[in-house]
């Protein structure tokens, strides 16, 4: 059996300080590799050293939505950042209505920079999306977005059906376990299984059991363990997919 983990933050406080002992753990929970995302220009040279140093870690290349004064890149300087060979994904990236009020015109076309950029080097999109939904959905079918991931899906079945008629994939993290979580665990049921990712998003959204603890890549199997259970299915039958899931969509990664 073996699990892949779509999008955790190794570069964050309470993972980089401790990433042998995190890397340990992912072979003991047979997580055999990771996606390092990048949220923002420093970010982006830390998980980029994380995976070059580590034959089971990948790296992302993108700006997220939420900070209006974050350094941005150009178009030109994240393609040439895409043509890395660590470098498998374009994000992550989308919309923040949460954390995010007013003239929000900086945040649509920093997102449309990237769609842009995902669909010129071909690499698959990584989109964040927080109360911001049908804006989201609307903006990657304008700019005809081509592949990606809705990680960290928060959303009901409508909206997970809206993405997948995009031909993105839906990714679930440590929430859909939680008490109050009835929609995503509905959208959890819905999504096809050739199309389903499982995530951490660590070290954030810990799962049922590990609830307030730092969230770690080997942590994932839970994640997976619940969706099986919701899915009347096995644990190896949610392994089998999401990795295979996780190889057909960032193509880049050897398998």
């Amino acid at each position: 059996m073996q699990l892949i983990d779509s999008h955790c933050h190794l570069n964050f406080t309470g993972l980089s300080d401790r990433l042998p002992e995190i890397l340990a753990n992912m072979a003991d929970n047979h997580v055999a590799k990771a996606l390092a995302i990048s949220v923002s220009k420093k970010s982006f040279e830390e998980v980029l050293a994380i995976a070059e140093n580590h034959h089971n870690i990948f790296a992302t290349v993108g700006i997220h939505p939420d900070e209006k004064d974050a350094e941005e890149f150009t178009v030109e300087e994240l393609i040439s950042h895409s043509t890395h060979p660590k470098v498998v994904g374009i994000g992550e990236t989308g919309l923040d209505y949460h954390w995010c009020q007013g003239d929000l015109t900086w945040q649509h076309q920093r997102f449309i920079n990237h769609i842009q950029v995902a669909n010129q080097s071909k690499l698959p999109l990584i989109v964040h999306t927080r109360k911001a939904a049908e804006d989201t959905i609307r903006i990657l079918k304008e700019q005809q977005a081509h592949a990606g991931v809705i990680h960290c899906f928060t959303e009901n079945v409508a909206i997970a059906k809206a993405a997948l008629d995009l031909g993105f994939y839906i990714s679930f993290s440590g929430i859909v376990t939680f008490k109050n979580a009835a929609e995503i665990q509905e959208a959890a049921k819905y999504v096809p299984l050739d199309r389903m990712l499982v995530e951490t998003d660590a070290p954030f959204l810990a799962p049922v059991p590990k609830r307030s603890k730092t969230n770690e890549p080997a942590y994932v199997k839970y994640t997976a363990e619940f969706i099986a259970q919701l899915r009347s299915a096995s644990l190896e039958e949610i392994a089998a997919a999401t990795t295979q899931n996780f190889y057909n969509l960032f193509n880049k990664i050897p398998q």
